[in-house]
């Protein structure tokens, strides 16, 4: 989607001359702490201009999280670097979404603001809701450009107006190599899930995509960890007085969510699933696995059961993965088992549950997955599977993350 304007386009999801998908055309060293402790219920406070405001009453945004309100007043302010340490469902993509559509001139046709996010899903999402975010404002141009979509009419689309780029690190280098967009006239730069981007072999482009850019204002950082590449890249590329924030995963669960536990062996998983579905008819949910092995044979065994079941793992296609994605939106699927590395990007509302067939190896990701239902002030239920010997997990689980169980019978 190209031209964010106040009403969504009837064309959108579909191709042709003029009809443009969503998907595709979408309108340095020490680090100084920040203390932000007001509690603001709502984003005027913040700097956020109204028609901005405006847009997030009607998607129901009235509060703004930990993360939004430390970042957004400092970025609407200040042409500054920023660090932030802040887990995926903490509101990142308005924390810096807002105070870049804020620094944007919507009288340039000219890139202004780059945005690159580890995946294709993420890369959407977040264009998605840059769309979101300006119903009510002056037109704004935001592209989305990712592996899996054609080059050749992402190419044609950067002929166009933009503003902002929303892209993945590949896809822009072989942009970049075809000469079909410059990064001169980019003055903000935000790197979402960054050290996603590093597991993921991104490192050199990301270099690359720096060097690039020596003109830019500000760079702004987001990353749930700081491993050492990371600390590397925030030494060469960015300012050594950037704010440094980091949200305490005890701020980020969410309290709509009520999290159970049950007690089942591995054999008598299945069942224990297969009784929650019957009990809960009409209700769509996730299915979280460690591994793509164990991912697939639950959701074999589901559909054997009569369910209405796909699953997402790292072996699909895109073009696979995207049609099990529409059925899962289009709600002709219920269910969507899933890895907690194929998760990332999935933003489907109205989800009633999670279900953990399996607890995560790390704490973050049990909040990760957790937060995919209660959206939008919904309620919803994350209902861990365990073993006896787990007990004590759940405990440690409890205490780190603020949280209580109640164990289901």
């Amino acid at each position: 989607m190209r031209d964010l304007q106040p009403k969504l386009p009837a064309s959108i999801g579909m191709h042709g001359k003029d009809k443009r998908s969503l998907s595709s055309r979408l309108p340095r060293g020490s680090m100084t702490p920040i203390n932000r402790t007001t509690d603001l219920n709502s984003f005027s406070p913040l700097g956020v201009r109204d028609e901005f405001c405006q847009a997030l009453t009607e998607m129901g945004i009235q509060s703004p999280t930990p993360i939004q309100t430390q970042a957004i007043p400092l970025l609407i302010e200040k042409d500054t670097d920023l660090v932030a340490q802040a887990q995926t469902g903490t509101g990142k993509t308005a924390a810096f979404g807002l105070p870049l559509l804020a620094k944007i001139d919507p009288s340039s046709p000219r890139i202004q603001g780059l945005i690159i996010a580890p995946t294709r899903e993420l890369a959407k999402q977040i264009g998605k809701q840059l769309f979101r975010y300006t119903k009510f404002s002056a037109r704004i141009f935001v592209e989305v450009l990712a592996g899996g979509d054609k080059i050749d009419r992402q190419v044609s689309a950067l002929q166009r107006p933009t503003h902002i780029i929303v892209v993945t690190p590949g896809r822009l280098i072989d942009l970049l190599k075809r000469k079909a967009l410059t990064l001169e006239h980019v003055r903000h730069l935000i790197l979402d899930e960054a050290d996603e981007m590093l597991s993921m072999g991104f490192r050199k482009e990301l270099q690359e995509i720096l060097r690039q850019l020596p003109q830019r204002r500000t760079t702004w950082l987001f990353s749930a960890t700081i491993p050492e590449g990371i600390a590397q890249l925030i030494r060469d590329h960015m300012s050594a007085q950037a704010p440094h924030l980091k949200i305490d995963r005890r701020q980020i669960v969410n309290r709509q969510i009520e999290h159970q536990c049950l007690i089942a062996t591995r054999d008598e998983k299945i069942d224990r699933i297969d009784e929650f579905l019957g009990q809960h008819p009409g209700e769509r949910g996730l299915v979280f696995c460690r591994t793509r092995e164990i991912a697939i044979k639950v959701s074999q065994q589901l559909r054997g059961r009569g369910h209405a079941v796909d699953v997402i793992h790292g072996d699909l296609m895109q073009t696979e993965r995207d049609k099990v994605m529409r059925g899962f939106k289009k709600e002709r699927i219920r269910v969507l088992v899933t890895t907690d590395v194929s998760a990332r990007g999935i933003d489907v509302p109205d989800l009633s549950f999670v279900i953990h067939h399996q607890l995560p190896d790390q704490l973050d990701f049990y909040t990760h997955r957790s937060g995919r239902t209660a959206r939008a002030g919904k309620t919803g239920l994350s209902l861990a599977l365990i073993d006896p010997r787990e007990r004590q997990k759940i405990r440690e689980m409890e205490q780190q993350l603020s949280i209580q169980f109640r164990e289901r019978r």
